[in-house]
């Protein structure tokens, strides 16, 4: 039933929990109880909303950056993403597989600020060798949600 519940409340975390026990069969206190058993192993790690920041008048920057590192003797990749998941700036870090060792995401309110935090701190961490930047230009689908509405657009003739 833990599996059932996750998959239930990653698509709709303010699922009433009366309405969360009718879909599952379960007892009201079943569900509660396990949902608390999970938050206390940290299986589920908090509750977000998904801001669509387009529609509102904050102007928001999304940048993912490759990062490619030297992995630290004994420690290997994690001392480095410890270091640079502290800073307020960034929202993830990954290991990845591949031509780059972690995916950065960070969000800030102009191209420049993300500049300036790839330029003055991430880039300065010891065993950094280089990194790469990206800005989103569009988000169509986060998280599971359509973001984007197809426009309907206007045929124009001569």
């Amino acid at each position: 039933m833990r599996e059932e519940i996750l998959r239930l409340i990653e698509n709709n975390s303010r699922i009433d929990l009366h309405e969360a026990a009718i879909l599952l069969g379960a007892e009201e206190a079943e569900v509660a109880n396990a949902i608390a058993d999970m938050e206390k192993e940290k299986v589920i790690c908090g509750y977000y909303t998904l801001i669509d920041w387009d529609k509102t008048n904050e102007e928001r920057v999304t940048a993912l950056i490759e990062v490619r590192v030297t992995p630290q003797r004994g420690s290997g990749f994690d001392d480095i993403a410890e270091r640079i998941m502290k800073y307020d700036e960034v929202k993830a870090v990954y290991l990845m597989s591949g031509g780059f060792d972690f995916t950065v995401i960070i969000e800030e309110k102009t191209m420049k600020e993300i500049a300036q935090f790839v330029t003055s701190k991430l880039s300065t961490l010891d065993s950094i060798l280089n990194t790469a930047t990206h800005f989103v230009l569009k988000k169509y689908k986060d998280y599971g949600t359509i973001l984007s509405e197809k426009e309907e657009r206007i045929l124009v003739t001569p």
